[in-house]
Order: C-alpha cells, then structure tokens, then sequence
C-alpha cells in the first residue's frame, strides 16, 4: 500500500484494468463491420489493440478514413456505435470478465480512496454494466465517451478540486498515460508490460496488501 499511500483519488481505466474485457471489444469490431475485407478489420484491430483507451467514435473514423480512405458521416458513425453497444451489452454482464486481483482491491479500498472511472468505452453503456455488476458503488463516478478521456479526467478534477498530486490514474494503455501527462497527475500502469518502461507499474494488486 506504500506505492498508493500519498493519493486520495484513484481515476480507473476499465477495459483491461477492471474487466478483461478487450477479447470481447475485439468481437464486437468484427461483428459490425462484418462486411468489410477481413485484412481492413484486422488492420483495425491492431489499432484498437495499442490504443485501448481511445472510443470506439475514434475507431471507427478511423477505419474509415485512414485504413479504407473514405469519408464517413458523424451520423455514420454514431450508427455503427450503436450496433457494437448492442453486442457489447450482450456479452459484457459477466461476473467472469471482471479482473478479481483489481475489483478486490477496489472493494478492500473504496472507503480510503475517492475511486472514480475514466474510460474510452461509451459512457451510458459503461454506467449500465457496471450497475449490473454491482460495481457501481465503489465509486463517486464513472465516466466514458464520446467525451475523450484527457478531457474526462480534467472534468473529474475540476468538479471535485482535487489536488493534482494527491491524484493517480491507472491504466493499461499509452492513452491512459497521455491523459495522465496532459492533466499533470501520476500514472501507474497495469496489465500491459510494455508500460513498464513508463514508470510506476502494478504487476498485482495483491501484492501491495
């Protein structure tokens, strides 16, 4: 507990911190864009895989513009957002998936830390899930988009006048740690070694009690 000892917040990434949840993500890709070249989708794939912590918004512009060069509408992409909120919802309420070394702790330490999610994933959707997980209680807020995670985690602050330093957000992606750097709070990274070479690194929860 000493490496948490000088923060009062704790800001959570969730997919791939608090739920095992990015095989799943990886299906929803497939399953909405299902009739596209099966290369053009893994090429996506690859993408949303090193960027866990941007939207499904962000990925879908992108696999449009950048992989297929083609423009797509914002009304375009909110209906694709749509249909993979639809197969999310479906697979996504599942005790299974919830990553127990970091819901442990969460659940051991919600009353010593003012816990709140920030997170790439759809910020409605997101609520949901974790009410039906009963996940919801642990913390003062959650958080997803479309509103991108560097400017979540501003808002989160600015509505609680935290203390920059007294803030740590934990993360499994490079995304994270930009969020973390462009509102000047630590990062601790989690579930990704390739984060390890960042800086400060949770290789497991437990290992702190």
């Amino acid at each position: 507990m000493d490496m948490f000892k000088k923060y009062n917040v704790i800001l959570w990434d969730f997919d791939g911190v608090i739920m095992d949840s990015m095989p799943i993500r990886d299906l929803g890709f497939k399953e909405v864009l299902k009739e596209y070249p099966q290369e053009q989708v893994d090429e996506l794939i690859a993408f949303h895989q090193h960027n866990g912590g941007l939207s499904r918004y962000v990925k879908f512009r992108y696999f449009f513009e950048n992989i297929r060069g083609e423009s797509i509408t914002d009304d375009e992409v909110l209906r694709l957002a749509g249909k993979f909120s639809e197969v999310m919802l479906s697979l996504l309420i599942n005790n299974d998936l919830l990553i127990q070394d970091s819901v442990q702790f969460i659940q051991d330490n919600y009353q010593t830390y003012n816990m709140h999610v920030v997170s790439g994933s759809d910020g409605r959707e997101l609520n949901y899930i974790c009410a039906q997980l009963g996940l919801d209680k642990f913390f003062r807020s959650i958080h997803g988009s479309p509103t991108p995670k560097k400017d979540l985690v501003r808002q989160v602050l600015l509505d609680n006048n935290y203390n920059n330093a007294e803030v740590v957000l934990i993360g499994d992606s490079v995304n994270d740690h930009e969020a973390a750097q462009h509102n000047a709070i630590d990062f601790t990274g989690y579930n990704n070694v390739h984060l390890h070479e960042l800086g400060s690194y949770v290789t497991s929860f437990n290992s702190l009690v």
